[in-house]
């Protein structure tokens, strides 16, 4: 069964078989493939004069366009995402933190915990009331790292065809 020019499709092995190619964004000359061209128009990059690009999946899932209920708009070529992302302060949903202190580190052996310091340096003493004698601040913490932002996954091959029968619209 021939192939419909454009079709991309899942291969469960790592070549493009003839007549295909893999879709890793490479560069076409308009010239040899004007059929394809004819469909892809510059989507997926290319100068649109002398070549044009192949959808690039390395490294992407893929999405169906248009609008899903309660979803954003897709459109055909439009990318997004990222493997990995460092949270910022903004994204954080707003939280605090409890600091809890001995008022009299000497007598119950206790310490000043890490992270934490005195706004007011020496405002604490060894013959305490059990009252605290200045306000806290907890140090930051985190190292600003980013984390994993990919879900689960297997990797396919995927390839599109070059040559097949041109597709026609409902």
């Amino acid at each position: 069964m021939d192939p419909i020019l454009g079709q991309i499709q899942a291969f469960g092995f790592n070549f493009a078989p003839a007549g295909w190619a893999k879709c890793d964004g490479q560069l076409l000359p308009i010239s040899q493939y004007t059929a394809l061209f004819s469909l892809l128009g510059t989507i997926y990059g290319g100068d649109g004069e002398t070549t044009f690009a192949l959808p690039d999946l390395r490294g992407r899932a893929s999405l169906h366009v248009g609008t899903g209920p309660g979803l954003t708009t897709r459109s055909i070529g439009q990318k997004s995402g990222q493997e990995t992302h460092t949270l910022t302060t903004q994204q954080m949903p707003n939280h605090n933190h409890s600091v809890s202190l001995a008022s009299n580190s000497s007598a119950g052996g206790e310490s000043i915990a890490t992270g934490i310091i005195a706004s007011h340096p020496g405002a604490f003493s060894e013959e305490g009331n059990g009252a605290v004698l200045g306000g806290l601040t907890q140090q930051n913490a985190g190292g600003s790292q980013s984390h994993n932002n990919m879900q689960p996954y297997i990797v396919i091959n995927y390839c599109i065809a070059l040559f097949g029968i041109f597709p026609s619209q409902n």
